[in-house]
């Protein structure tokens, strides 16, 4: 159970603090809107190193990614019958740090009249539509955290015991280098259960959720930390 706490628990405060930089920067009448990207980059890499060691702090395994949990699954030894459980504690954790972003700023969605960019304050969207180049964007940036985290991470323990501000700051490489295109979800969790949130509130004059863009951020992921997985098991 402290395993899947801890994941629950994590994934709640990555986006908590995630999105919560997004809503800052973005909606109207906040102190820090128009912050820019930095400001998102930054506030998403603290963001992480929060929630993993959150995680890792109350008996979970620091992955806060459906994506990471899956390839560790398949090319490390992460038990299977915790994959499941872990999948769902991380969207939970997801779903819970969207509403609370929501109230947070909730004064802030109502005064802001560009759908988009409340929208933004939940999940992901290209900056270019094109689904091919789009999922190329994602598999890249995912190869890059799962191959980069592993590489920090304590040989004998992959992942698991790794310290939170490593991954922390190869985040925020991956964000200021290849975030532009997508907006860098590099985690299934971290945009589709946002974007159901977004669906599922009470948010005045939202935006359509985007259901055929939806599977990029999700599949993207998923290959993109599969591949790194694999890669970084041949190399070793």
């Amino acid at each position: 159970m402290h395993s899947y706490l801890g994941e629950f628990i994590g994934t709640t405060l990555l986006i908590l603090f995630g999105n919560g930089v997004v809503a800052n920067v973005v909606l109207k009448d906040s102190k820090g809107q128009n912050g820019g990207w930095i400001v998102i980059a930054f506030g998403w890499a603290m963001a992480v190193f929060i929630g993993v060691y959150a995680s890792v702090k109350f008996g979970g395994s620091g992955h806060l990614n459906p994506a990471v949990t899956i390839a560790l699954n398949l090319f490390s030894d992460f038990k299977t019958e915790l994959v499941l459980p872990y999948i769902m504690a991380q969207f939970a954790g997801a779903f819970l740090g969207s509403i609370l972003v929501w109230l947070s700023y909730k004064q802030h969605f109502d005064q802001t009249e560009d759908a988009s960019l409340k929208m933004a304050c939940f999940c992901t969207a290209p900056a270019i539509r094109n689904k091919f180049y789009n999922s190329i964007t994602e598999i890249i940036g995912s190869f890059a955290l799962v191959f980069g985290a592993l590489a920090m991470s304590n040989p004998t323990t992959p992942f698991v015991t790794l310290n939170a501000l490593p991954v922390a700051l190869l985040v925020l490489a991956i964000g200021l280098s290849l975030g532009g295109p997508t907006g860098y979800a590099i985690n299934p969790a971290r945009d589709l259960a946002p974007r159901i949130a977004h669906f599922l509130l009470p948010i005045k004059r939202k935006a359509n959720p985007d259901w055929g863009y939806a599977w990029v951020p999700v599949i993207g992921p998923i290959l993109g930390a599969v591949l790194a997985a694999w890669v970084f098991s041949l190399i070793k």
